[in-house]
């Protein structure tokens, strides 16, 4: 059978830092929205490069100019 026995300040209810855990909590929401955003452009720039006689270089150019517009919009 499993051990219910507390052992440690966690199991007893230990204080929480809160603030750490909003900091925590931004920073996740942060990567999450911005690296989806670079999943995207990263897809329309492959497809704008393949699909089109444009080539590699603009769609570099592409995929910054999306990385650019969507941080601004995003933030």
């Amino acid at each position: 059978m499993a051990d219910h026995a507390q052992s440690g300040a966690v199991e007893v209810g230990a204080n929480m830092d809160y603030a750490e855990h909003e900091k925590t909590y931004s920073g996740f929401l942060a990567l999450a929205k911005y690296g989806t955003l670079v999943c995207c452009a990263l897809l329309i720039a492959m497809a704008f490069g393949f699909f089109t006689s444009a080539g590699f270089i603009s769609s570099v150019v592409l995929f910054a100019a999306i990385c650019v517009l969507g941080g601004y919009l995003l933030r």
